[in-house]
């Protein structure tokens, strides 16, 4: 299927591994001009010359360094990526980590890691891609939420709360700018094959097999009964990128296996 987002610039954060790679990767299978962003330069940069070698001519990638809790950063990187791209017409905030915990066990400084890396990165990045967002013929902000915004874990208490904060602006966002013909949707992923699950692996369970502890995790939680992959979650992304959602708008679409006792 031709999505029609040959030479649209795309800015995909968190993109140098898991679900933000796999999504870089999918929009320059469709011909896009993708910059990708993350913290470690030596990973990012490691990351943009395999996808040049998988994309084989189609699409294009270019890499730059920022850590999206940081305001001047994340101005420089957006207006980096317009220079070097022409233009912006697609911002895909991916950026975010997990932090498991319990009200009792998170401080005031990990809920602050927390929102600023989840809520404030999506302000902040959606802000600074605006004035570019506002000239693209077709501009589209996706923003990649999870489940537990809509079904709360008192396990990740803290993604849980932050993350519905991330999905109220999404809607407030798109009923906001969509007068102006940008689209802003939410893909709210569950339990997804990304770094960030072999970290809690390792934190809660590392004298536990990684298939054993993944399986129980699925078992209890996803009728699906697995964990999803990043590309699941990635065609879904660039599908909303593209012409064929053009008349999609406000929607938080779950990609999660049916994970989720909610209507």
């Amino acid at each position: 299927m031709n999505l029609g987002l040959d030479g649209r610039r795309a800015v995909v954060t968190g993109g140098s591994k898991g679900l933000g790679k796999a999504i870089a990767a999918e929009l320059m299978a469709e011909g896009a001009a993708v910059t990708i962003c993350s913290r470690n330069s030596a990973e990012l940069e490691a990351t943009a010359a395999e996808l040049r070698k998988q994309a084989a001519g189609v699409g294009s990638v270019v890499a730059m360094a920022c850590d999206v809790t940081e305001p001047d950063q994340v101005a420089a990187f957006i207006e980096f990526t317009a220079s070097a791209m022409g233009g912006l017409d697609i911002l895909i905030n991916n950026a975010g980590g997990a932090r498991p915990g319990q009200f009792g066990t998170l401080t005031d400084d990990d809920w602050h890691a927390d929102i600023e890396v989840k809520l404030f990165s999506h302000i902040r990045c959606t802000r600074a891609a605006l004035p570019h967002l506002r000239r693209s013929k077709a501009p589209r902000v996706i923003n990649i939420n999870a489940v537990y915004g809509r079904y709360p874990d008192p396990a990740f208490l803290a993604s849980s709360v932050n993350r519905a904060s991330c999905l109220s602006l999404s809607k407030a966002l798109s009923i906001e700018l969509g007068r102006e013909g940008i689209l802003v949707n939410s893909v709210n992923i569950g339990l997804v094959e990304t770094p960030q699950w072999q970290n809690i692996h390792r934190r809660r369970a590392p004298g536990v097999p990684a298939e054993e502890f993944f399986g129980q995790l699925a078992a209890a939680e996803v009728p699906l009964g697995r964990f999803g992959r990043p590309e699941e979650v990635a065609g879904l992304v660039t599908f909303l990128a593209s012409d064929r959602a053009s008349y999609i708008a406000g929607a938080s679409i779950d990609v999660g296996g049916g994970m989720g006792k909610l209507l």
